[in-house]
């Protein structure tokens, strides 16, 4: 597969890439697809492991942030190319659905991606309640 092009952005990304064997975007011609992005912290825990804010208002914001790395870190502009989301929930409230609108309305004042939102029973880390997932269009590569 040597027309994709597989990236891992500095801290946590290259501690998931080692340690998970996983890449947390992929150049795919004018696409930046990215892997799930959770509200990690870029620095780990004292026991070498992903740490999570502690509300959920604070792990959305950081997951935003942390996709907008993702797709930035692959060449991309970042939200402004994002054109389908996915997020995963673990509690799946009006308040969480409240927040992750206001998240879209500020990292993507411009447009309107298609989105499909799931709520689950677990995600791939202890702490872990939100997931986002994007696919962006990046014509300029």
């Amino acid at each position: 597969m040597s027309s994709l092009q597989y990236y891992a952005y500095s801290g946590l990304g290259e501690w998931a890439r080692k340690h998970l064997n996983y890449s947390q975007a992929v150049r795919i011609g004018d696409q930046i697809q990215c892997s799930g992005q959770g509200g990690w912290q870029q620095n780990l825990s004292a026991d070498g492991l992903p740490k999570f804010p502690t509300s959920i208002d604070e792990e959305i914001v950081q997951a935003f942030s942390n996709v907008d790395l993702a797709l930035k870190d692959a060449g991309g502009k970042g939200w402004s190319q994002v054109f389908r989301v996915n997020s995963y929930h673990i509690d799946l409230t009006p308040e969480v659905t409240g927040l992750m609108v206001e998240n879209f309305r500020k990292w993507m004042p411009d447009h309107m991606p298609i989105w499909t939102q799931v709520g689950v029973r677990q995600l791939g880390a202890d702490g872990m309640n939100v997931e986002i997932e994007v696919v962006a269009y990046d014509p300029a590569q």
